[in-house]
């Protein structure tokens, strides 16, 4: 294991937060519960009923975990009520609040982070990122100030000399399909913040291309052009520089013979894709490929956490996500 990953799960230890799991349907959950609990990196609320926790937890200790069964708990009924406050614009009325909220259990774990009783969610195991994120933004809604919500990737590269010692942020790699340069500027920015927060280092951020200082003429190019003059204005505290091809954001002596002026290039530790296929393809390549240790997607812009899994995620990686996901409700 990474010492990025012990020294999160460190910080975690040091202000326990309570997160969320409400996938009971899926085993990863419950043995990502037990691993989490035994480390005490945080304290742990699983909804399901007890046929599907009995199910789904054998031979696993969970007893540390606080189980809430949805149809019998207390405060539903002001979870629902709460909820139908919220959506009362959108016209959702009682029935079809309690409906969704006892259906998906999505809802409920973010009505239970809104209301005060949790400070995160972890899901997306055996649901989609879509499943996830609506609720959230449903429920929790985005960051004040924040015009949309983003996702991440944390990369931990094995014996690499490049990054913060082989550790990057890779975004959007996760959900916004294509975005216009005020978002990737907002992209980057909130990159920037959550590698200084997750790594402790100050952010280098390259916004990327297949062009290096207008070594190529495309409209492609001209979008990552405008984002990084927009980042620059927008959060003039930020060493950001683009357009850079990968190798002349990473690598210090292709970084300072393409641009010399750059002081980015060669040192660049966030590195912001100019699309989610680059961004998707990028990160997979590297855990591939490098095997490289692939966090997230990690979620920003929410004002709340609340992370996603990959569907293919392991027992390990949920415990991971959990980790980062106490330290980002540190921050908070």
């Amino acid at each position: 294991m990474s010492t990025f990953l012990d020294t999160i799960k460190a910080r975690a230890k040091q202000d326990k937060k309570t997160i969320v799991l409400p996938e009971s349907m899926d085993r990863r959950t419950f043995e990502a519960a037990e691993t989490v609990l035994k480390e005490d990196i945080a304290n742990i609320i699983i909804i399901g009923t007890p046929e599907e926790v009995a199910e789904n937890s054998k031979g696993l200790d969970i007893s540390k975990a606080t189980i809430i069964d949805p149809f019998t708990y207390e405060k539903t009924e002001d979870y629902i009520n709460l909820f139908v406050e919220l959506r009362k614009a959108k016209g959702l009325t009682y029935e079809e609040a309690k409906k969704q909220a006892l259906e998906d259990y999505m809802y409920y774990a973010c009505l239970m982070v809104k209301a005060g009783d949790a400070d995160g969610v972890v899901s997306g195991a055996c649901h989609s990122t879509a499943n996830t994120l609506r609720p959230s933004l449903q429920i929790v809604k985005t960051k004040p100030g924040v015009k949309l919500v983003s996702a991440f990737f944390v990369m931990v590269v094995p014996n690499c000399e490049y990054g913060a010692n082989g550790t990057f942020i890779f975004a959007d790699s996760g959900l916004e399909q294509n975005p216009d340069p005020e978002k990737l500027a907002a992209i980057a920015a909130c990159s920037a913040e959550s590698f200084e927060l997750l790594a402790q280092e100050e952010a280098i951020v390259a916004m990327l291309s297949h062009s290096t200082k207008g070594s190529a003429k495309h409209s492609d190019v001209d979008k990552v052009v405008e984002a990084t003059k927009i980042c620059k204005e927008t959060f003039p505290g930020i060493k950001v520089d683009g357009e850079l091809q990968l190798d002349a954001a990473i690598v210090p002596e292709i970084g300072s013979s393409k641009a010399p002026d750059s002081e980015v290039a060669g040192k660049a530790n966030v590195l912001v894709f100019p699309d989610l296929d680059a961004g998707n393809i990028g990160y997979k390549l590297v855990q591939r490929l490098a095997k490289a240790e692939a966090y997230g997607p990690i979620t920003q812009g929410i004002a709340m956490p609340i992370n996603d899994l990959s569907r293919g995620c392991s027992a390990d990686d949920i415990v991971g996500v959990v980790a980062i996901t106490c330290v980002q409700a540190q921050a908070k």
